[in-house]
């Protein structure tokens, strides 16, 4: 049987560094491609042929020339429909993850995880089925035992909702604070508690859950 080629996607070098060296000690697996950013990732899909892709969810282009998160992942679904994904990620809202694997197609695990799970999650993929990590289980299982509750976006309060909104269509802290009429500080406290409302760790995670969940939610609240 040939090797199967994996390419490895995050932005940081290190975390590159210790899954490479990590599935250098597997026989039959080769990397034979590396990218920080979507867009490298994507150049590097369309030059270099792969099996499977382990890659990162959160990964900001600079350029934001290509979108991470989900939009990523469903894009390179569609123009490689045969290609595997794993994706590793520090994401715990049960909403992206559920969005992630929906095509049962994608692998899924925390990047707590040991790296024997993300060598059990390549094997299942590159044998045409999917893996969840433990974290991964765990959060979509306690969230089907919360639908009967109202939403996250539900327990934000108006300023939150208001804040979240404007920073997703593209605002920056600076423009929210002059529209809103308050600091600047008093933006980005809301915006990062709202994000711990959210159960998302940074901007990008923070766009991916509202795509996932719906602008119309935050509407409603102002």
């Amino acid at each position: 049987m040939a090797n199967t080629r994996i390419i490895l996607a995050d932005d940081h070098p290190f975390v590159l560094l210790g899954v490479r060296s990590a599935l250098d000690a597997h026989v039959g697996v080769s990397v034979v491609g590396e990218a920080i950013t979507p867009t490298l990732l994507i150049e590097l899909l369309r030059s270099t042929p792969c099996d499977v892709l382990v890659t990162d969810l959160s990964m900001p282009e600079p350029s934001g020339a290509v979108e991470d998160g989900l939009s990523l992942v469903r894009r390179i679904r569609d123009e490689w429909p045969l290609l595997r994904i794993v994706v590793m990620t520090m994401l715990t809202n049960a909403a992206i993850l559920r969005a992630v694997v929906s095509d049962g197609t994608v692998s899924a695990l925390s990047k707590t995880e040991s790296m024997d799970q993300l060598w059990q999650a390549i094997e299942a993929s590159r044998s045409g089925g999917t893996y969840l990590g433990r974290s991964i289980n765990k959060a979509l299982a306690e969230s089907w035992k919360e639908e009967q509750e109202p939403p996250p976006v539900a327990r934000l309060s108006r300023l939150q909702a208001e804040v979240v909104k404007l920073f997703v269509s593209g605002q920056s802290i600076s423009e929210i604070a002059a529209a809103l009429g308050c600091h600047r500080r008093t933006v980005s406290r809301q915006k990062r508690e709202a994000m711990v409302k959210l159960g998302v760790t940074n901007g990008p995670g923070l766009f991916s859950y509202v795509r996932a969940h719906g602008i119309p939610s935050f509407e409603s609240h102002i």
